[in-house]
């Protein structure tokens, strides 16, 4: 499923819905109000920037714990190894 909105535009759209309205802005922007408060709690009081950086620092994270599995994957063998060589 294909992402309607950024992160970035979501922000932008929230603090359009805190001057607007949540009803007027659903129309809008034609998402539901629920989804209007489903961003709400998760972006709440976030600015653009924050949400950039939110994202950058999650696909750090998400590439680090790839190393990290891949690092354990390598002890693994290298045990396996040791291993059958005694």
């Amino acid at each position: 499923m294909k992402k309607r909105y950024s992160e970035e535009q979501i922000v932008k759209i929230l603090g359009e819905a805190a001057g607007h309205g949540m009803p007027a802005t659903a129309r809008k922007y034609n998402v539901s109000e629920q989804t209007l408060y489903l961003w709400r709690r998760r972006f709440e009081g976030m600015e653009v920037r924050q949400v950039v950086e939110l994202k950058r620092l999650q696909q750090e994270n998400a590439r680090l714990k790839k190393l990290v599995a891949e690092r354990d994957l390598e002890l693994e063998v290298v045990k396996e190894i040791v291993a059958k060589k005694l």
